[in-house]
């Protein structure tokens, strides 16, 4: 596995009740991948700057060390995006 760089982690934006955020967020955690995750309960005015990355109010939003990011991904999405970036 390589290690991504410390300045450009990845970062989730997501909900303990958004289901679709619980399953991202057990994948990263699964393939052992580094992340910022970001509580929009604990920290709601987060929530805006999710809707400014992805121009929706969908979650989860996960944002890439390249600069894009994901929207409600499928695990297949993520797990793509990762190989891509040599993350995995």
């Amino acid at each position: 596995m390589t290690s991504q760089d410390a300045s450009t982690p990845i970062t989730m934006f997501g909900a303990d009740w958004c289901r679709d955020c619980v399953r991202t967020k057990r994948q990263l955690d699964e393939l052992g991948v580094e992340y910022t995750y970001v509580d929009l309960v604990a920290d709601p005015s987060a929530a805006d700057v999710a809707r400014e990355i992805s121009g929706r109010t969908n979650i989860p939003v996960v944002v890439y060390p390249d600069a894009t990011h994901h929207v409600e991904p499928s695990n297949a999405d993520v797990e793509a995006k990762l190989r891509e970036l040599s993350l995995i």
